[in-house]
Parts: C-alpha cells; structure tokens; sequence
C-alpha cells in the first residue's frame, strides 16, 4: 500500500472557485482604480490642439470652474450639472507662476541634498 495522494485535479471546484475568485477582485481592482483616477481627476486633460484646460478647481459636488485657452485668448468658464455658463473672459492671459495661490516652486534637487546634510549633521547624523 502505498499511501501517496494523488495530485489534486486542476479543473476542481477548489481550483475553479479560487480562479473566479481571483479575476473578480482583479476586476474590481481596475474598476475601483478607474474611479479614484477619474474622481481626483487625474485623467489627462485635451488640450493639444487650438483650444485646451489650463487647469481647474471643484466648486462643489458636481460644479467647477474651468480656465480654458482658445487660441490667444483664455476664459473662465463654469460648469455643472445645468451645462457650461461664461463666465468671463480674461484680459491678460493667466501664466502658471503668476496665479495668486500658486504652489511654491520644487526645491532643486543640490538644494534639497544641501539641506539634508545640514539637517544630519545637527542632528548627529553621520
């Protein structure tokens, strides 16, 4: 007698019922990846031709404001659940460093290592 098992069939239940298992989270994973890209509007936004989004900010659930560029001109327009209203169209063109509440520029990278050695060193670092 000899007492080995024999090798578990791969089109068993356990086995089917693990591999469904496994392609269904995988497909809720890309589901719920597509909506946390699509709700921090992380998509990639038109632009590449005459008319493009210089950038947007969430006025509320489903309402925002859009400054967009036509050509050489830019305008304000908001958008919501009724459609898209004009807002205003902007004399002087918005440049990215200019807007009021901008981010501060990125450190340079030598700054940044600069400052990290400095910080070690006070801090009995290396």
């Amino acid at each position: 007698m000899s007492g080995a098992a024999s090798p578990a069939s791969p089109l068993s239940i356990g086995s089917l019922t693990q591999l469904a298992l496994s392609l269904a989270a995988i497909v809720a994973l890309i589901l719920a990846l597509s909506w946390l890209l699509k709700r921090l509007r992380m998509t990639p936004a038109g632009g590449r031709g005459a008319l493009c989004v210089i950038d947007q900010v969430a006025v509320g659930p489903r309402e925002r404001i859009v400054l967009v560029q036509a050509g050489d001109s830019q305008l304000l327009v908001g958008v919501g659940a009724n459609g898209v209203t004009d807002l205003k169209p902007l004399a002087a063109p918005v440049v990215a460093g200019e807007r009021a509440g901008a981010r501060a520029p990125a450190l340079d990278p030598a700054a940044f290592a600069a400052r990290l050695r400095e910080f070690m060193k006070r801090e009995g670092g290396p």
